[in-house]
């Protein structure tokens, strides 16, 4: 979570009247941030007490203020509930949520006040991975505000804008969608001055007529940008010229290009790929730059050169976010990567398991077959199914045995209904175990590995993978051991 570091709290009483058009009742404490869960509430954040899919947060009110919220945004009628419990900030409006309607106003006036440069980012694959990159070169350029974890959704980007101090000088944020038309509204508050697409992929195909419809639900990205911004596109993707199209329709006073194509703007010469890292030689519009990124896979060296086309469209200095890319490590769920002390030796797991698509399975597949392993070693792949594919999911699912067969996957276990179609296709040599629910794989996956195995755990993120990372992590996990890849290397 950010938090304004200055003097100064991110919101005054005022700032919060005038924005929201609300009423105060009882003085708030200084405050310093936002916060809709009261589990990671922070002292002096303001409490927006909106209505989820299961709970209402007014429900929760009397609890963040006791943790020691700044103040609790409430609906009008509801107000009067909290009579001495700490300080409200009264709503109301026309739409079914004023408390959400309050916060988008919130986001709207810290967007109107900053002079940050600000980036927004989408894509089908790796749009948290590049926001994470972005976040870490720029922070060591200036004050960088960005989205914590998947916050892209239509409370998620107004509580980040919320959050937004108003001397940062970068915003990264990070927008999402699941079907046409919820990226423009959340593109038209962020109004960013940087536009970027990683790459467009049959993700949320159920909800989508086409691989085409998808690149113009992600192409929505273009209409909130600013006049003159910067439209920035995978020039490898096979959607690029329908997202060039909407990149052109919009307000962009200019396109940029990244990837290995001949005419790409920040284009790869050379990707070299190692277990723990990989090195990139590129061109950064005509400037040569070489650079080593701490994680590793070619999808997220091909992001990388996204990163860099961002930072040169902002004006940063491209030799210091080169320097600072080799210091990046991958977030939790997204690649993390832990030691695993096995008896006198370790194993080596890959956290992959926030989330999955027929993309990012492959290239989670690709980097665990770049992994260092011995003679009696093993790569073991645990995969939970992968959602919103319709009917084509079966499919999607059967054909990733190609990939199993290409990463030299040794063995593969299998959570859930639609990963049974892949366990299937696959050679009796390869199939670990297949199970209903990723809970009936943890037996048959701690009484299997042993030590000098890698073993990479993978599915959306309903079937709940995470667990066996978890468990993995509380029975063998080494936190001696700083170098983990290194320590399977020997």
């Amino acid at each position: 979570m950010t938090h304004s570091v200055s003097d100064a709290p991110l919101w005054t009483p005022d700032a919060l009247r005038t924005a929201t058009g609300g009423t105060l009742h009882g003085v708030p404490k200084p405050i310093g941030g936002a916060s809709i869960d009261t589990r990671s509430l922070q002292p002096g954040d303001l409490f927006f007490a909106i209505r989820g899919e299961a709970r209402d947060g007014h429900d929760f009110v009397r609890d963040a203020l006791s943790r020691g919220a700044g103040a609790a945004v409430v609906a009008d009628e509801r107000a009067g509930d909290f009579a001495g419990a700490g300080a409200v900030l009264a709503v109301s409006g026309p739409g079914d949520d004023p408390v959400l309607d309050a916060m988008r106003a919130l986001g709207l006036a810290a967007r109107a006040r900053t002079r940050a440069g600000i980036v927004a980012v989408t894509g089908s694959v790796g749009k948290t991975g590049t926001k994470e990159a972005l976040r870490h070169v720029l922070s060591a350029q200036g004050r960088t505000h960005a989205s914590i974890a998947s916050y892209n959704n239509h409370w998620g980007v107004p509580l980040t804008l919320a959050r937004m101090p108003a001397d940062a000088a970068y915003g990264v944020f990070e927008i999402g969608m699941n079907h046409a038309r919820e990226i423009v509204p959340l593109a038209a508050m962020v109004r960013p001055d940087i536009a970027l697409v990683t790459t467009v992929e049959p993700v949320h195909i159920e909800h989508f007529a086409s691989l085409s419809a998808i690149a113009d639900a992600k192409g929505e990205i273009f209409s909130g940008l600013r006049p003159g911004g910067t439209a920035i596109l995978n020039r490898d993707n096979p959607s690029f010229s329908r997202l060039l199209a909407h990149a052109q329709a919009s307000k962009a006073g200019r396109v940029v290009t990244f990837g290995e194509h001949p005419d790409a703007d920040v284009r790869a010469l050379r990707i070299v790929l190692r277990p723990d890292l990989s090195v990139v030689d590129a061109t950064v519009m005509g400037i040569p730059v070489t650079y080593q990124l701490g994680t590793p896979g070619r999808h997220t060296a091909m992001n990388s050169l996204g990163v860099m086309a961002v930072v040169h469209a902002l004006g940063a200095d491209l030799a210091l976010a080169a320097l600072s890319l080799a210091a990046l490590r991958p977030p939790v769920g997204r690649g993390e990567r832990t030691a695993l002390r096995i008896g006198e030796g370790e194993a080596f797991l890959v956290d992959e398991s926030y989330n999955a698509n027929p993309a990012s399975i492959r290239a989670a597949l690709a980097t665990l077959s770049a992994i260092e392993t011995g003679p009696r070693s093993r790569r073991i792949a645990v995969l939970g199914d992968m959602l919103e594919l319709g009917a084509a999911g079966e499919t999607h699912h059967r054909d990733l045995a190609a990939a199993v067969e290409t990463a030299g996957v040794d063995l593969v276990f299998t959570a859930g209904p639609l990963m049974r179609h892949l366990f299937e296709a696959l050679p009796l040599s390869r199939r670990g175990t297949c199970a209903a629910t990723s809970g009936e794989l943890l037996d048959p996956i701690l009484a299997t590995l042993r030590a000098g195995d890698a073993v990479m755990v993978k599915g959306s993120n309903s079937i709940r993978m995470g667990r066996i990372v978890e468990a993995l992590k509380a029975r063998y996990a080494n936190p001696g051991q700083a170098d983990p890849v290194q320590a399977i290397a020997r």
